[in-house]
This record gives structure tokens, C-alpha cells and sequence, in this order.
């Protein structure tokens, strides 16, 4: 889970976007792109709204969460039902 900052036009202006990605590995080790989302900054405020979503489309049995240390993203946002490692 990080987000890559990339340019993006709009509106015939170029402006710099935050691309929120979650990237997913089965117990096979089949990897599938959970998710791309576009916001203007990188928070914990919109990582959070993110997980939440996640967790409304009912993904289940994390066992490990790789993150970059972003303030506010932490094991206390990210609530499974089964132990996760972060």
C-alpha cells in the first residue's frame, strides 16, 4: 500500500495528484491490483477512507500489511478479523 505522485491534466491545466495503489497476494502467490485512487495530497485521512472501503467490499484475511510509515497509518486503522502483521 503507498501512493505514487504522478501529473495528471485536467481541465487543460497539468497539476501534480497523489495515486493511492493496494496491491494484493493470494496464499498462491497471484497478485492483483485491489485498487487505484486519485486524491491531491497523500494522508492517513484519505488512507483511512480507503481501508474503509476495502473493508466494505468485504476483503478479508490480511496477513501482512506493508506501508511506509506514513503518520496515522498504523495497526490501529487497520482492523481485520484475523491477526495482521504491519
Amino acid at each position: 500500500m503507498d501512493a505514487l505522485f504522478l501529473k495528471m491534466r485536467s481541465e487543460g491545466h497539468v497539476r501534480n495528484v497523489a495515486v493511492y495503489a493496494i496491491v494484493g497476494i493470494d496464499l498462491e502467490g497471484n497478485k492483483e491490483v485491489l485498487g487505484l485512487w486519485i486524491s491531491d495530497t497523500e494522508s492517513a485521512k484519505f488512507w483511512v477512507t480507503v481501508l474503509n472501503e476495502l473493508k466494505n467490499r468485504d476483503v478479508q484475511d490480511i496477513l501482512i500489511f506493508s506501508v511506509d510509515g506514513l503518520t496515522g497509518v498504523d495497526s490501529h486503522n487497520i482492523s481485520t478479523k484475523n491477526s495482521t502483521l504491519i
